[in-house]
C-alpha cells in the first residue's frame, strides 16, 4: 500500500494539531491515531476517532463517577466476568471510528454486519481509482469439495499464474472502458467530445468487484467484537480476516484488558450445545461414545470431536 504525497501529507497536518481534552485517552491509541495499518495489496485500516477505554466499560457497569478503581486487578475481573457471562451494555459505552479502504467484494461482506455507522466513496460523486486487488499466489485455491463457500487444495503454480493473468487483464480492461465511457483520463480532464460521457453513476457498473473502495465505519466496542469473533475465525475468508487482524491489533491497543478478555472467552473459546455437553459428561464418565450412540448430527458429531482435538 502507497500513499500519495498529498495523503501523507494530509495525516501529518491532522497529527500536528493536539487538542486538550478531559477526555480519557490511551497513549498506544493516540499513536496510531488517523496512520494507516497496511492490509492486503493497497488496502488499509486506519484510526480516525475513538471515545473510551477499559476504564469506561466499568465506569458503565457500576454507573460510578469516577474512571473505574483504583486497582487495576479490580476492573480486570469485571471485565472478564461481564464477558464471561455475556453482558453487552457496558461494552457499548465504548465507540471507535475506522476508515478503511477496501476491495469491493470484500466491502459487500463486511456490510452484512449491520450493527455500524457506515459512509461509502461515492462513486457517483468521483472517479474510483486504478486499484485492483491482486491476490498473492498461495492465496488461490480450489473450491472445497465439503464446504460450498470455503477454499480447497492450492491451485497449481500453472493454473495460478493462467488466473493472476485473467485477473489482471480483466480488471485492466473495465477500468480502462470506465474512463472511456465516462470520457476522463484518471486526471478526470475531458479526452474526446466523441465518447459518450455517460454519468458517474452509471459508469461504474463496469467495474470489476475487486476494484478498492472506502468508507467510515463507526461502531461500538461490543459490536466490534461480534464482527471480529467472526471475521477473524480460521474458516472465514482470507481476505476479510486480513482486516480483521489489523483490527484486532487497534483492539489491543485500545482495550488491552478487554481485548485480552475477548480472546479468551470468545475468540479462542469452545462452546458445546447441550447434546453435546452431555457427550462429554458420559466421556467423563467411562462411557464409550460414538457417533452412532452420542445423538449428534454426523456435522454436530465431528465439530465436538474437533473442539477436544480428536480425530474425526
Amino acid at each position: 500500500m502507497e500513499l500519495t504525497q498529498a495523503q501523507a501529507r494530509e495525516i501529518e497536518e491532522a497529527r500536528a494539531q493536539p487538542h486538550p481534552t478531559l477526555r480519557a485517552t490511551v497513549p498506544a491509541m493516540e499513536a496510531l491515531l488517523y496512520r494507516p495499518i497496511p492490509v492486503l495489496d493497497h488496502g488499509f485500516v486506519r484510526v480516525v476517532d475513538y471515545m473510551g477505554d477499559d476504564a469506561a466499560v466499568v465506569q458503565a457497569a457500576r454507573v460510578s463517577y469516577g474512571r473505574g478503581t483504583k486497582r487495576v486487578q479490580d476492573d480486570e475481573g469485571l471485565i472478564r466476568y461481564l464477558m464471561r457471562h455475556w453482558h453487552t451494555t457496558p461494552f457499548e459505552m465504548a465507540e471507535i471510528k475506522l476508515h478503511v479502504k477496501l476491495p469491493i467484494f470484500v466491502a459487500r461482506q463486511w456490510i452484512r454486519h449491520r450493527t455500524a455507522s457506515v459512509n461509502e466513496y461515492s462513486a457517483r460523486y468521483s472517479v474510483l481509482d486504478r486499484e485492483f486487488y491482486i491476490p498473492s499466489p498461495e492465496h488461490l485455491a480450489q473450491q472445497s469439495a465439503t464446504n460450498r463457500q470455503g477454499r480447497g487444495a492450492a491451485l497449481t503454480p500453472e493454473h495460478a499464474e493462467a488466473v493472476l493473468r485473467l485477473l489482471r487483464e480483466d480488471a485492466a480492461r473495465c477500468y480502462d472502458h470506465y474512463l472511456w465511457l465516462l470520457n476522463e483520463t484518471e486526471e478526470a480532464t475531458p479526452l474526446d467530445p466523441d465518447r459518450p460521457g455517460l454519468a458517474r453513476e452509471l459508469a461504474r457498473m463496469n467495474l470489476t468487484l475487486n476494484v478498492y473502495t472506502q468508507w467510515y465505519w463507526k461502531t461500538n466496542l461490543h459490536n466490534l467484537m461480534h464482527f471480529l469473533r467472526l471475521r477473524a475465525d480460521a474458516h472465514a475468508q482470507y481476505e476479510i480476516r486480513a482486516y480483521a487482524e489489523a483490527i484486532l491489533g487497534v483492539l489491543d491497543a485500545w482495550v488491552p484488558i478487554t481485548a485480552r478478555a475477548f480472546r479468551d472467552y470468545r475468540l479462542s473459546a469452545v462452546t458445546f450445545s447441550a447434546p453435546m455437553l452431555a457427550c462429554l459428561k458420559r466421556m467423563l464418565a467411562g462411557e464409550v461414545v460414538t457417533a452412532e450412540t452420542s445423538g449428534l448430527s454426523r456435522r454436530e458429531w465431528k465439530e465436538f470431536r474437533a473442539a477436544l482435538g480428536l480425530p474425526a
